[in-house]
Parts: structure tokens; C-alpha cells; sequence
């Protein structure tokens, strides 16, 4: 039973697929902080979905 269970690789992919999505997550808080600073992240989503809706973007 032991080494039948060993051998199993049936989670492996969802293990792979979890690691894969925290990096991109880290990835794009890590390229997203310069357009953050002097400014709180909350402020930055406002300012998209404003230029986003077709608002002033400048």
C-alpha cells in the first residue's frame, strides 16, 4: 500500500499548476509596484476603471 502510494503522481499537476499561478501572482504585484508609489493600491484600481470607462487618464 505504501508503495503504491509513493508512486501515485495524481496531485503532481495541481502542486505544478498552484506553484506556476504564486509566481505570476508575485510577478505582477512585484511589476505593478511603480505605478503604486505616492499612491495607495486602492487609488490605482480607481484610476483604471476610470480610464478604463473612457474617463480623463492623465
Amino acid at each position: 500500500m505504501c508503495k503504491s502510494f509513493l508512486h501515485d503522481e495524481s496531485g503532481a499537476h495541481v502542486v505544478e499548476y498552484a506553484l506556476i499561478i504564486a509566481l505570476v501572482s508575485i510577478a505582477l504585484v512585484v511589476a505593478l509596484q511603480p505605478l503604486t508609489i505616492g499612491a495607495s493600491f486602492g487609488s490605482f484600481i480607481a484610476r483604471v476603471g476610470i480610464c478604463l470607462s473612457g474617463g480623463n487618464c492623465a
